[in-house]
């Protein structure tokens, strides 16, 4: 077995054709076929279900699938971290972050594109629960998370402190209190994400210990549109601060205190222990954390 025939396994069973697969590849089909013949011979079993032709992976398929997307991913990384030793002149930087995390991130993001104009940038995004896998099978530099992950192999560093804030129409009833209760929210028309999250489940869990009914008459997918919803007078939110700081400083958004509500959303960069970050990622961590960035220059990290 070799990388070469990893690579033509793993085109065949994304493209679920052997001759889209020679196409991609720019070889003949029976070359593409022999490759994963050879292969199957040192597996020791079918990849492909027999009569679907390249159509449905067996179970040593997908498992086998599995482990040579690292293996090839780990080739892509040895390649960029040979680039990298140009200084910075070219490279790629990978980034994993949810929805609302990539609002803490623009500030250093701004500054990292001024500074290394010719590195790439790629900001993947991830749902938040998935970015400790994405790095571990080695598809992420660095990922952002508002939970310090599981996992012994990856270490976390908080990096920004927010909360959540409940925001309202500058001409809402509420936008002229200084400070409301819970209780003076039983009747708002609520508009959610409708993502589900550990924040979502806690604002609920307190609405429903003050016997309070929650109204999430409105869920959409994004953040943005929460926020154009609540600007056009369609209900209330509550989204991270980082999110509306903006549009509140602007006059088009009002944040009213709830006193119950204290809800404190710590972000965290996440990272591999077991090898030292590319030149790209430990230029970008040393915008993003000037203070901390010394922990990320050896091969690993214990805290």
């Amino acid at each position: 077995m070799d990388l070469s025939s990893l690579q033509v396994f793993v085109t065949v069973a994304r493209e679920r054709s052997f001759s889209r697969a020679a196409e991609k590849l720019y070889r003949t089909q029976p070359a593409v076929s022999i490759s994963v013949r050879k292969l199957e011979e040192w597996v020791g079993q079918p990849l492909f279900v027999r009569g679907t032709g390249a159509g449905k992976l067996t179970e040593a398929g997908m498992l086998l699938t599995e482990y040579a997307e690292r293996m090839l991913n780990l080739r892509e990384e040895a390649r960029r971290s040979l680039e990298d030793l140009a200084g910075l002149r070219r490279g790629r930087l990978s980034l994993g972050v949810n929805e609302s995390s990539i609002h803490a991130l623009l500030p250093a993001l701004g500054r990292f594109r001024k500074k290394h104009p010719k590195v790439e940038v790629a900001i993947h995004r991830v749902y938040s629960r998935d970015i400790p896998r994405e790095i571990l099978n080695y598809r992420l530099d660095l990922g952002v998370a508002s939970y310090r992950p599981a996992d012994k192999a990856l270490a976390a560093i908080e990096f920004l402190r927010d909360d959540l804030a409940f925001v309202v129409h500058p001409q809402h009833r509420l936008a002229k209190m200084r400070r409301i209760s819970i209780a003076d929210l039983g009747n708002e028309v609520f508009v959610a994400h409708i993502v589900s999250s550990p924040y979502r489940e806690r604002v609920i869990q307190l609405f429903a210990q003050r016997h309070v009914q929650l109204q999430m008459g409105v869920e959409l997918p994004t953040i943005e549109s929460i926020k154009r919803f609540v600007e056009m007078g369609m209900g209330v939110a509550i989204v991270p601060r980082m999110c509306v700081q903006t549009e509140v400083a602007r006059g088009q958004l009002t944040e009213v205190r709830i006193r119950e509500m204290h809800l404190r959303r710590d972000l965290f960069l996440i990272f591999r222990r077991d090898r030292p970050l590319s030149h790209p990622a430990r230029a970008f961590v040393r915008l993003l954390l000037p203070k901390q960035s010394a922990d990320f220059a050896g091969k690993r990290v214990t805290n």
